[in-house]
C-alpha cells in the first residue's frame, strides 16, 4: 500500500519536482542546515554564521531532522556526487518518512478493525491533502517526522496487549518533543488517556508508568545525545533543563504511585493532580521566564508583521475559506468514529473511546494551530478506512446498478470532497490580469535559480525580505541580515522595519548592517504586506512601483522580471 500511495505523491508533485519548488522557505533552511553539518559544523553547535551580521543566531532546530538527510545525502554524494545525492535525498526521505508513519497507522487500524478493513488505511492517508502535504517531495522540515512520532505513539495507546507499547509511545513522544516542543500538548493528552485507563482499571496501571518512564528517559538520553550536557537556556522555544525536571518529577511520582495501595476514584484523581502540581512547580522554580508561550517575548513588530501571517500557525478560523472542506472531511470523520465507537461489541470498545479522546484532542489543537490538523488527519483514516470497506462490501453483494451507482459516488465525494472544487476550478475561465500573491512554491521568481545567478557577483551581505533568505543561503555565498526565524528577531525586526519605512530611515537599517546588495521578489506576499501596511512611500511599495532611491544602483540579471537586484552605494 506505501508503494502506491509514494507513487501517486510523485506523480501529483511530479511538476513541482521538475522545477525544483520548494514547498516553504523553512525547507531550504533544512537544507542549508543539513550542508552546513555535512561542511564540518559542530554537532552541538546550532548557530547560523551566515544569518544577522552584528549578533549571533542559534537555531533552535533539532538535529535529529538533519540526521536522516545527511546520512542519505553524505552516504550517497562520493558515489553520484552532491546534487544528484541532494535531490535524491529530498525526494526519498519525506517518502520514508511516510513509510514510518503508515507502518504505525495500518498496525493501529488492523489493531482497531480487523486485517480486512484496517488494511486500508494506509491508502486513504492518500485522500487527505492536510496529512500528505507534509510528506510531498523535497519537504523536508520537522512537520513529516512529528506525524511519525505521532502515529508510533498511537499504536503505542492501542495496542494494548503488549508491554513494549507503551514504551514505544512514550519513546516516539520523547523523539517528537526533541524535534519540536509543540508535540508537548500531544505528549500530555497521550499520557492523560493512559491515566484514565489506570483509574477505569488498575491492572492497567502499568502502562501509564511505562509511558511516562519512557517519555522522561528518552527526553534526557535525546537531550544528551542532540544538545549535550544540560544547562541553563534562555530560550523557551525548545525542551529545556526545565522541562527535563518537569518530566523526571511526574515520572517518579507516577513509578511510586504504582507501588502504592490502591486508593479510590477522587483519590486518585488528586495524587495525579499533586504529581501535576509538582512537575510544574519544578518547571516554573528552574525556569520562571518560560511559564506561558514561547513567543511571549516577540518583539511586536516582528509579531505584526511575520508572526501572525504564519498562516500554519494560526487557529482555523483565520486561514483561508480553501481549508474548509479539508477541515469539514476531518471533523466527518470523528463523527464517524463516534458512529463506529457506538456501533463496536463492548469487549473492542475501550480502544475505540482512547482513539476518540486522542482524535478530539488533535481536532481542537488542530482549530487551535491549524497545520496540527495533519495530526487529526492521521486519526481519520481508521473511520475512512472503516467505510471504504463498508463501500467495497455493499459494491460487491449488491445486485442493483443504482445502489451501486450511489454507494461508489458517496464514497469517493467523502474520500475526494476537494474533487469537483478542482474540476470547476479547471473549467472556469481565468480572470484577465489578476496579480497573483503567495509563496515561493507559487512565485514566479523562480527563487532558486535566480538566486543562483546573483551567486556570480562578488561575496557580500544581501538585505532581503525574510522568505527570501534561505534561497540565498543556500544558493550562493551571500549572507543575509535575516530569514524567518525568530531567534534572529532582531534582524527580522530591522528587515521589516527598513520596508515599511520611507527611504532615509530605510538607508540607515541597511547601512547599519552594512549590506552589499538589495533583492527584492514583487509577487511574494510579504513585500506586499510591507508596501500595503508602509504606505505608498515606503521603500517596499517604491520598490515595487519601481521607483528605486538614487543609493540603490540597479544590477542587470537574467531572469524573471519580478526578481530585482539593486547594489547599495557607498
Amino acid at each position: 500500500m506505501w508503494g502506491l500511495l509514494a507513487l501517486m505523491i510523485l506523480l501529483v508533485s511530479a511538476s513541482r519536482i521538475l522545477e525544483w519548488r520548494f514547498p516553504d522557505p523553512d525547507d531550504i533552511m533544512r537544507l542549508v542546515e543539513v550542508r552546513d553539518l555535512l561542511g564540518g559544523q559542530g554537532w552541538f553547535d546550532p548557530d547560523q554564521y551566515r544569518i544577522d551580521p552584528l549578533r549571533e543566531v542559534p537555531m533552535h532546530w533539532s538535529r535529529l531532522v538533519a540526521l536522516p538527510l545527511a546520512l542519505v545525502i553524505g552516504g550517497m554524494t562520493p558515489l553520484i556526487g552532491q546534487a544528484a545525492a541532494e535531490a535524491f535525498a529530498l525526494i526519498a526521505v519525506p517518502l520514508l518518512t511516510l513509510l514510518v508513519a503508515m507502518s504505525f497507522t495500518g498496525l493501529a487500524a488492523v489493531r482497531l478493525l480487523g486485517r480486512e478493513n484496517g488494511g486500508w488505511a494506509v491508502l486513504v492517508a492518500g485522500m487527505l491533502p492536510l496529512l500528505m502535504h507534509q510528506f510531498q517531495p523535497l519537504r523536508i522540515d520537522h512537520h513529516g517526522w512529528q506525524i511519525a512520532c505521532f502515529a508510533a505513539a498511537f499504536w503505542g495507546l492501542v495496542e494494548g496487549g503488549r508491554r513494549r507499547a507503551p514504551i514505544v509511545a512514550g519513546l516516539a513522544m520523547a523523539w517528537g518533543m526533541m524535534i519540536s516542543i509543540e508535540m508537548l500538548p500531544l505528549a500530555g493528552l497521550v499520557a492523560a488517556i493512559f491515566a484514565l485507563r489506570w483509574l477505569r482499571d488498575t491492572h492497567a496501571r502499568i502502562a501509564l508508568t511505562d509511558y511516562m518512564q519512557a517519555l522522561a528517559g528518552g527526553l534526557i538520553v535525546l537531550y544528551l545525545a542532540t544538545r549535550g550536557w544540560p544547562v541553563a537556556s534562555a530560550f523557551c522555544d525548545v525542551i529545556t533543563p526545565a522541562h527535563l525536571g518537569f518530566f523526571l518529577v511526574t515520572a517518579l511520582g507516577v513509578t511510586s504511585l504504582r507501588y502504592a495501595r490502591p486508593l479510590p476514584t477522587v483519590e486518585m484523581i488528586g495524587a495525579f493532580a499533586a504529581i501535576g502540581a509538582g512537575g510544574i512547580a519544578m518547571f516554573g522554580f528552574a525556569s520562571p521566564g518560560c511559564i506561558g508561550t514561547p513567543f511571549g517575548a516577540l518583539d511586536p513588530v516582528v509579531r505584526d508583521f511575520w508572526y501572525v501571517n504564519v498562516s500554519e500557525g494560526r487557529p482555523v478560523w483565520e486561514q483561508d475559506i480553501a481549508i474548509l472542506i479539508p477541515f469539514a472531511q476531518i471533523v466527518f470523520a470523528f463523527i464517524v468514529t463516534i458512529l463506529l465507537w457506538a456501533r463496536a461489541p463492548r469487549e473492542a470498545r475501550g480502544p475505540l473511546m482512547e482513539t476518540l479522546l486522542l482524535f478530539a484532542g488533535t481536532l481542537a489543537l488542530g482549530m487551535l494551530v491549524a497545520r496540527s490538523l495533519a495530526f487529526a488527519s492521521l486519526l481519520a483514516t481508521v473511520p475512512f478506512a472503516w467505510l471504504l470497506g463498508l463501500a467495497l462490501q455493499r459494491l460487491r453483494t449488491s445486485g442493483r446498478a443504482l445502489t451501486k451507482a450511489v454507494v461508489a459516488i458517496a464514497t469517493l465525494l467523502i474520500m475526494l470532497p476537494t474533487a469537483p472544487v478542482a474540476v470547476a476550478k479547471s473549467l472556469a475561465p481565468e480572470p484577465a490580469n489578476r496579480p497573483e500573491r503567495g509563496g515561493i512554491a507559487k512565485s514566479s521568481c523562480d527563487l532558486e535559480a535566480s538566486a543562483r545567478r546573483i551567486g556570480g557577483l562578488p561575496r557580500g551581505t544581501v538585505f532581503a525580505p525574510l522568505d527570501i533568505g534561505p534561497s540565498i543561503l543556500l544558493e550562493t555565498r551571500h549572507d543575509v541580515i535575516a530569514t524567518g526565524h525568530h531567534r534572529a528577531s532582531m534582524a527580522m525586526r530591522d528587515v521589516i522595519a527598513a520596508f515599511v519605512s520611507q527611504e532615509d530611515v530605510s538607508h540607515r537599517i541597511i547601512d547599519a548592517y552594512g549590506a552589499d546588495y538589495l533583492v527584492l521578489c514583487t509577487d511574494l506576499v510579504e513585500p506586499s504586506i510591507y508596501a500595503d501596511r508602509g504606505g505608498r512611500r515606503s521603500l517596499a511599495a517604491q520598490l515595487i512601483a519601481g521607483d528605486a532611491p538614487d543609493w540603490l544602483e540597479p544590477v542587470a540579471i537574467a531572469g524573471p522580471q519580478t526578481f530585482r537586484v539593486w547594489k547599495v552605494r557607498d
